[in-house]
């Protein structure tokens, strides 16, 4: 029952929410994360790292860029109940759409002088 709660709690955040449905698109690195999110780097990192937590996400290194992806273990009967039961999926589906758009390259450029 734990690692249900946890799961939920951490699903419970817009952010973390909207993470998890952008990685089921691909694999993001901070920086792609951060262009969509137009949150703090502090802060994503804090969300990650809830995430990571709860089991619904791993990390690995990929060239320069730590990249992000959903656990194996992640029960995808949660994404059956999203789809269905989500009244308003326009910020997810932009979400997504930015996500296609973006490459790494560009993304750690444009964050390059920003601390």
């Amino acid at each position: 029952m734990k690692s249900t709660l946890l799961t939920f709690k951490a699903l419970g955040d817009e952010n973390r929410f909207r993470i998890v449905m952008m990685l089921q698109v691909r694999p993001l690195c901070v920086c792609e994360l951060l262009e969509v999110l137009d949150i703090a780097g502090g802060t994503l990192s804090n969300h990650l790292k809830i995430l990571n937590h709860a089991g619904l996400i791993n990390q690995r290194k990929e060239g320069r860029w730590v990249v992000y992806f959903l656990s194996d273990t992640i029960d995808q009967a949660i994404f059956a109940y999203i789809d269905r039961t989500i009244k308003d999926p326009s910020v997810i589906d932009s979400d997504r759409h930015k996500i296609l758009s973006l490459s790494r390259e560009f993304c750690s450029a444009s964050y390059a002088g920003k601390t």
